[in-house]
């Protein structure tokens, strides 16, 4: 049995399923993510695991034992929330130690259990420092060490680090990675930030509508999503109307409109039971896309310089949406020509 394993689990207010028939396992150790769109049924699913909400149907169990009836406080679970809820009245030190003292722990084991995870979260010397006096950045660690203090067999986290600024908050990803690495915890992080969940979580879960669409590693998803929907979610990414014509063990043919007759690998048909004669999406990311001497006629209408890259937008004829190309450096002047290299198409179902 998966450390972490969900049922079934359904829950719904007004009528309305939030959470919709979940299934989901989760081993123990996994840094995993939840990831969706707000009023997706992300955080109801987390408040179900720590135990404020309660499921309608199916069953919640961690290490072997159904938690459905079992109170939040006695649970092994604890959570960091994105406001952090530090105590205001209360110093570094005794905002970690409040829940340790329900334990009714000696001074010298309370303070050695105190003065480790201060060195874990690296703020080591600032026990004494008032709750007002800390950044962002040190408030999330003390939310963090305040969590794991309890040596929780699962530590939820619910946006985490949302409240910071994205140098800060990338500054953090790293840290939070390398302390549930460090302390080898699961971790179960629910987030709206498709790069936070790709750079800390060794599996995500994409949430739509109270459902999961797809359970992968973070390369898998973006480089093999399973629908439309998963693809458009996680980076951006291009996508062209196509029929099949031919399918084989190694190569299906495609008669892609815009871009013409096109072979590619049938692997990257995936397993969606694609037939001949289907009508498919064909997607691709902007960094696959590349100008070329010959190619896909078009027109640069947007160029955004982002640093180490740069952003174009492309009109081709008979399309009304133009093509995104991400790369090191562009063109001179703006009529260029695009080519779609066909092992990097990604053949989906469509939606019509």
């Amino acid at each position: 049995m998966s450390f972490l394993s969900i049922s079934q689990v359904t829950k719904a207010f007004g009528g309305l399923p939030v959470v919709n028939a979940v299934d989901l396992a989760i081993e123990r150790g996994e840094f995993f993510a939840l990831l969706g769109p707000s009023g997706c049924g992300k955080t109801t699913l987390l408040r179900m695991i720590a135990g404020f909400e309660t499921p309608d149907s199916g069953t919640i169990s961690i290490d072997g034992d159904v938690m459905n009836n079992v109170p939040p406080h006695q649970r092994p679970t604890n959570m960091v929330f994105q406001s952090y809820a530090i105590f205001p009245h209360l110093n570094v030190f005794d905002n970690i130690a409040y829940g340790l003292r329900k334990l009714k722990l000696s001074k010298d084991q309370l303070r050695a259990r105190v003065d480790a995870m201060l060195a874990t979260v690296r703020l080591e010397g600032l026990g004494g420092r008032a709750a007002d006096q800390l950044s962002g950045g040190q408030r999330q660690r003390v939310a963090l060490a305040r969590a794991l203090v309890r040596e929780p067999k699962l530590l939820l986290l619910d946006e985490p680090l949302g409240a910071l600024d994205k140098r800060l908050r990338e500054t953090m990803q790293v840290e939070l990675r390398a302390i549930q690495r460090k302390v080898g915890v699961t971790f179960l992080l629910v987030t709206h930030d498709q790069e936070e969940a790709l750079s800390l979580s060794d599996r995500i879960a994409v949430m739509s509508a109270g459902k999961i669409l797809q359970i992968a590693t973070p390369r898998e998803l973006y480089e093999r999503p399973n629908c439309r929907e998963v693809a458009d979610f996680i980076g951006e990414i291009n996508f062209f109307h196509a029929t099949v014509r031919e399918i084989t063990d190694t190569t299906a043919t495609v008669n892609a409109g815009l871009l013409g007759i096109v072979t590619l690998p049938s692997a990257n048909l995936g397993s969606h039971g694609i037939k001949r004669d289907d009508h498919i999406l064909l997607a691709i990311r902007p960094e696959h896309v590349r100008f070329a001497p010959d190619g896909v006629a078009g027109e640069i209408t947007s160029a955004t310089f982002l640093g180490e890259r740069s952003h174009f937008h492309v009109k081709i004829a008979g399309r009304s949406e133009p093509v995104s190309v991400s790369g090191n450096a562009g063109p001179q002047g703006s009529a260029v020509a695009l080519i779609f290299p066909p092992e990097r198409l990604i053949g989906l179902p469509s939606a019509d």
